[in-house]
C-alpha cells in the first residue's frame, strides 16, 4: 500500500496586531513645557530682573487661548445639548452637575479650614492692625468692593450680557455657557430643522480645535515666559516669610485629590493616578501659566476620546469652569483664617461656618483666570470684615503668583473627574474605552484627538490593550 509522503500542512500563524512605536521624547508637548518651566525658573534665578520682564510671553499664549475660548464654549454646549434631542433630559444632566460641583466645593472648603486651623500657619507672625501696610492690596480692595457690593443681584445680572455678542467680546466664560444654553434649547424645539445648525456649529467647534492644535506650539515659551516672571518677580524674600502659609496651601490640595477626589475616582471605576497621567500635558501647561483656561479646549476634546458622550463633555466642562473652583475654595477658606491668624484673631466656629457658606455661594460664578481667587476671597472677607480685618488681603497679595498654580491645577483636576463622574452617574460613560485611554494615553494624543480622527471613534483600536470586563 503506497505511503503518503506529503508534509503535514502548517498551521497559519496567528497574525500579531501592529506594534504601536511610540513617539521620541522631543515630540512630545510635556517635554517641550517642561523645558520651558526649568528654563524658566534658571532665568528667574540667575537673571531677576530679566526674568521679571518675560511676563509677556506667558500673557500672549493666554491671549491666543482666550481668542478661541468664547467660540468653542459656545459651539461645543450648544452642541452637546441640541444633541440630546431633550430638554427635560438636558436640565437634568445639568442639575446632576451643579450639585455634584457644590458638594465637592463644600468638601474643599471644609478640609481648607481644617488644616489651616490644625496647622496655624499665621499664629506666628504677630502683626498689628494699627500699624499694618496695606497699600499693597490697594487694586485688590477696589476691586473687591465693587464685587461685593453687587451681591446676588448683581451676580444674577451678569448672568445675561448687555448684547448677543457682548459675551465673546469681553470673554465672559458664565455668559457665554447662558447664551449657548438659550440657543441649544431654540434649536431643540425646532426639531428636524434645528439638524443643518447643530451641523454648522460642530463644524466651528472643530475649526476651533483647529486653532488651538496650532497655538499650543506656543505653550513651552508661555510656560517659560510665566515661571521667569513668578521667580524674578518674587524670589527669595516673600518665599522666606510666608512659605509655611504656601506649604500648607499645596498640602492641603494635594489632601483633598487624595482623600475626596481619590475616593470618587474608586467609586467611578477609574484610578486618579492613571488619570493625572492622561493629563500630564495639560498640567505642566497650567503649571506654567497659571490659568486653567488655557487647556480647556484640550480637555473637551480629551475627555470626549476618553469615552465621555460629546453632550455631557460639553455642558459639564465649561460648568465647571464657572461653578466648580475646587482649588480656588481651599485658597478662600484658608487665606481668611491665615490673616485672622496673623493678627491674633480667635474666629469662632459657628462664625467659620458662616463664612463657609458665603464663600460657597461666592466662589459659584468665579472665572478660572489667573488673580480671580484673590478678588473672591476679598469680596467675601467684606462682609465679615469686623472679625476679620479685610486690609490683611495686603499679606497675600505678594504670593498670590505662587498660589495661582496650586488652584488652577486642582481646578483642572477636578473639572476633569467630575465630568467623568457625571458620565458614570447618568450610565454614559464608555467604561471600556476609558480603562483602554488610562492604560494607554497616546490614545488621547492631541494632535490625534483636536485632529477630529479619535473622539468620533469610540471603539478601541486594534492595537489597543484587552480590557477586563467591567
Amino acid at each position: 500500500m503506497p505511503t503518503d509522503t506529503t508534509p503535514p500542512i502548517a498551521p497559519a500563524a496567528t497574525p500579531r496586531p501592529p506594534v504601536r512605536r511610540r513617539k521620541p521624547l522631543w515630540h512630545l508637548l510635556y517635554f517641550w513645557v517642561l523645558l520651558g518651566i526649568a528654563a524658566g525658573i534658571v532665568i528667574g534665578l540667575a537673571a531677576p530682573q530679566v526674568g521679571a520682564q518675560m511676563k509677556w510671553l506667558a500673557d500672549l499664549f493666554i491671549k491666543l487661548v482666550k481668542v478661541v475660548i468664547a467660540p468653542t464654549i459656545f459651539a461645543t454646549v450648544a452642541v452637546g445639548i441640541a444633541g440630546l434631542g431633550n430638554l427635560a433630559k438636558a436640565g437634568g444632566l445639568a442639575l446632576k452637575t451643579v450639585v455634584y460641583f457644590n458638594v465637592t466645593t463644600v468638601f474643599a472648603l471644609g478640609i481648607g479650614l481644617v488644616v489651616v486651623n490644625l496647622l496655624g500657619p499665621g499664629r506666628n507672625l504677630g502683626l498689628d492692625i494699627a500699624t499694618f501696610d496695606a497699600s499693597a492690596a490697594d487694586g485688590t480692595l477696589q476691586s473687591a468692593g465693587a464685587a461685593a457690593g453687587e451681591g446676588i443681584t448683581g451676580f444674577l445680572l451678569h448672568l445675561v450680557p448687555t448684547s448677543f455678542f457682548g459675551a465673546f467680546v469681553e470673554g465672559q466664560l458664565i455668559q457665554v455657557l447662558v447664551m449657548a444654553i438659550l440657543v441649544a434649547c431654540a434649536i431643540t424645539m425646532l426639531g428636524e430643522r434645528g439638524r443643518p445648525a447643530v451641523a454648522a456649529l460642530d463644524t466651528i467647534a472643530q475649526v476651533m480645535f483647529g486653532v488651538i492644535k496650532i497655538v499650543m506650539w506656543f505653550a513651552p515659551l508661555g510656560a517659560m515666559g510665566g515661571m521667569a516672571f513668578t521667580i524674578g518677580e518674587y524670589g527669595g524674600a516673600i518665599l522666606g516669610s510666608l512659605g509655611y502659609f504656601m506649604l500648607s496651601f499645596w498640602l492641603t490640595c494635594l489632601l483633598f485629590l487624595l482623600l475626596v477626589l481619590g475616593p470618587i475616582c474608586w467609586w467611578s471605576g477609574f484610578s486618579l493616578l492613571k488619570y493625572i497621567r492622561m493629563i500630564r500635558d495639560e498640567l505642566l501647561i497650567v503649571l506654567g501659566t497659571s490659568s486653567s483656561e488655557t487647556v480647556l479646549p484640550r480637555m473637551l476634546a480629551k475627555l470626549e476620546a476618553a469615552g465621555v458622550p460629546k453632550s455631557v463633555v460639553g455642558l459639564t466642562i465649561p460648568t465647571g469652569y464657572s461653578f466648580n473652583l475646587d482649588g480656588t475654595a481651599i485658597y478662600m477658606a484658608m487665606g481668611a483664617i491665615f490673616i485672622a491668624q496673623a493678627f491674633g484673631i480667635e474666629v469662632p466656629i459657628g462664625t467659620q461656618i458662616a463664612l463657609l457658606v458665603f464663600m460657597l455661594i461666592s466662589s459659584n460664578g468665579a472665572a478660572g483666570v489667573s488673580g480671580a481667587g484673590l478678588v473672591t476671597l476679598a469680596a467675601s472677607l467684606a462682609a465679615f470684615e469686623s472679625v476679620i480685618p479685610l486690609a490683611g488681603i495686603a499679606l497675600i497679595v505678594g504670593i498670590d503668583r505662587f498660589m495661582s498654580e496650586g488652584r488652577a491645577l486642582t481646578n483642572l483636576t477636578g473639572n476633569g473627574i467630575g465630568t467623568l463622574v457625571i458620565a458614570r452617574w447618568t450610565g454614559q460613560l464608555d467604561r471600556a474605552r476609558l480603562a483602554t485611554v488610562l492604560d494607554n494615553p497616546q490614545l488621547v494624543d492631541p494632535d490625534r484627538v483636536l485632529a477630529g480622527n479619535v473622539a468620533r471613534d469610540a471603539a478601541p483600536p486594534a492595537d489597543a490593550v484587552p480590557v477586563r470586563p467591567a
